[in-house]
């Protein structure tokens, strides 16, 4: 059987085998990925019609397993050390005067690399970083620039809505957001009531934009009465 899961800390999508075991949504499970032994969700079995949703360059592996009460324990072990990971790194960049922001540190479960996800003005030469990282935590590292929206994706933000917000709960693409989608919804325009923690326009904008668009366009349309 084959099954799309989700994996990793930016929820990548991909779809895996397992030639026995049948998985419901939702099941965790330890999957083999190309950067090695991760943590994943299972979504939906992995038809030619779910299969189509997904990147032309999504990932194939393999289920390895379920995942036991054992790994569940060395997952929260490792995520806890995740953010002391995070200080350090942190105290490091500082030292070495880099112009970055460090957002998360993520450790895959079967310790082939971690990976620091950064934001950053620009591109950032962080070669001799990765040097003295490796050095300090004995293990490959793999830095990953991201933009302030996909920041959120991993940080554990809730909304003004009181929900989690939308790009770290379901949104797998961060969508195209403008002040005209605003002003066409007639919501306010004040900066800290349509701004996100991101600082960018809230996501939730764009949600009812076309069927606002498209109203609009049917009232245009529409006859003036006769008489």
């Amino acid at each position: 059987m084959k099954y799309i899961v989700d994996y990793g800390a930016m929820r990548l999508l991909g779809a895996f085998t397992h030639a026995d075991s049948v998985f419901r949504h939702g099941s965790r499970v330890i999957v083999r990925t190309p950067r090695g032994q991760e943590v994943g969700t299972v979504r939906c079995e992995a038809t030619p019609e779910a299969l189509e949703t997904l990147d032309s360059e999504y990932v194939e592996g393999q289920i390895l397993r379920s995942m036991t009460k054992t790994d569940e324990m060395e997952y929260r072990k490792q995520r806890n050390l995740e953010q002391v990971k995070l200080e350090r790194c942190r105290k490091i960049v500082q030292d070495m005067g880099i112009s970055m922001k460090l957002v998360r540190v993520e450790r895959l479960f079967g310790g082939e690399r971690l990976l620091i996800y950064y934001t950053a003005d620009g591109r950032v030469d962080f070669r001799e970083l990765v040097k003295v990282l490796a050095a300090e935590f004995h293990i490959r590292i793999e830095m990953r620039q991201i933009n302030v929206r996909e920041g959120m994706k991993l940080l554990p933000v809730l909304g003004d809505c009181g929900r989690e917000v939308c790009c770290g709960c379901f949104l797998r693409e961060t969508p195209v957001v403008t002040i005209k989608m605003a002003k066409q919804q007639k919501v306010t325009l004040d900066p800290s009531k349509i701004s996100g923690h991101c600082g960018r326009l809230k996501c939730c904008l764009r949600y009812e934009y076309d069927d606002y668009t498209e109203k609009r366009k049917a009232k245009k349309s529409e006859k003036p009465p006769e008489g």
